[in-house]
């Protein structure tokens, strides 16, 4: 039997990814191939510095089809990353190569390391998420931290704190669980219970317009006249106590740590960044760069390992 190839953007030069790519693929083997996306020169230093052996498979973007692809060795594609490289043109090549693969049919599975946002993007995006998306012209996406016992989706991203309000309509919300439901039923074969938290502190507001009674909780009413399954919404200080978060598969809220950090809390690494509504399974580890861990061979490669294990059953 042949599997689709995982396509693998190591992302940020500057990052512990290599680190806890090494000890993913030593932990664990995996049934589809991998095709890591790097730095031939960068990938080699690195297995220096963490003693990992394995032999390399150089594949050029044109010949990948005609490779016999397995995890026996390192598939890389080198990308480039001299010592006048701009580590942004390094790292948009990485994605752009990646995205070729892709639109080509070879594969529509996708993982890439973590990046420094604020670096990379310089606040043309809000987010990788956001990235990738508008260079497949997708407009309605979502960011699911997805976690087998319970996963949570924010309805805004990287959106300052003062902005998000703004941001909380009906529309936002329909878009959200519509994307959480579709990607569910087809992986899991099931509709999830899903929760949504209010904006407000207790869901109340001193102000004349309270957004939970004037936008979130129309929109469940809506959503549950078309059997999309959730309820709320629920006051975010005691959603997420046990008795509470073991009734659904998904709370959505507001804003990124409204839902991020009950979540990490929980489950630290134990998580995966899915972006919904692409053509294609895009996950990266739910962790950043961490350059202080650089080296130091001690970063927990389980959001990696269970990145990869998702695909790898898909």
């Amino acid at each position: 039997m042949s599997y689709k190839p995982i396509i693998i953007v190591s992302g940020d030069p500057k990052s512990i990814f290599l680190e806890i790519f090494f000890k993913s693929i030593k932990e664990k083997k995996f049934k589809n191939p991998i095709i890591l996306i790097c730095s031939k020169n960068l990938l080699k230093k690195n297995m220096i510095k963490f003693n990992f052996k394995k032999k390399i498979n150089l594949l050029k973007l044109n010949q990948i089809k005609e490779f016999n692809l397995n995890n026996d060795f390192i598939n890389l594609i080198d990308i480039k990353l001299e010592k006048n490289t701009k580590i942004n043109q390094y790292i948009e090549k990485c994605f752009f190569t990646a995205f070729k693969i892709i639109k080509d049919g070879i594969t529509n599975k996708l993982i890439n390391g973590p990046i420094s946002k604020k670096k990379f993007l310089k606040k043309k995006y809000l987010g990788m998420t956001e990235y990738i998306c508008d260079h497949f012209s997708i407009k309605k996406n979502a960011m699911l931290i997805y976690n087998k016992d319970l996963s949570v989706c924010p309805l805004t991203t990287h959106v300052p704190i003062k902005q998000v309000t703004k941001k909380i309509t009906k529309a936002i919300i329909k878009e959200k669980v519509k994307l959480i439901e579709e990607f569910y039923i087809k992986h899991f074969k099931y509709k999830p219970k899903i929760a949504i938290l209010g904006l407000n502190p207790h869901c109340e507001t001193i102000e004349k317009f309270n957004e939970d009674q004037r936008i979130i909780k129309p929109a469940v009413q809506n959503l549950k006249k078309f059997n999309y399954n959730i309820d709320g919404p629920y006051s975010a200080d005691t959603a997420f106590l046990k008795q509470n978060r073991i009734k659904y598969d998904v709370i959505i809220g507001s804003y990124h740590d409204q839902v991020l950090t009950p979540l990490k809390t929980l489950f630290e690494y134990d998580a995966i960044n899915i972006t919904l509504g692409l053509p294609f399974i895009r996950i990266s580890p739910d962790h950043g760069p961490n350059e202080k861990m650089i080296g130091k061979n001690i970063s927990n490669p389980l959001s990696l390992i269970k990145a990869i294990s998702f695909l790898d059953k898909n």
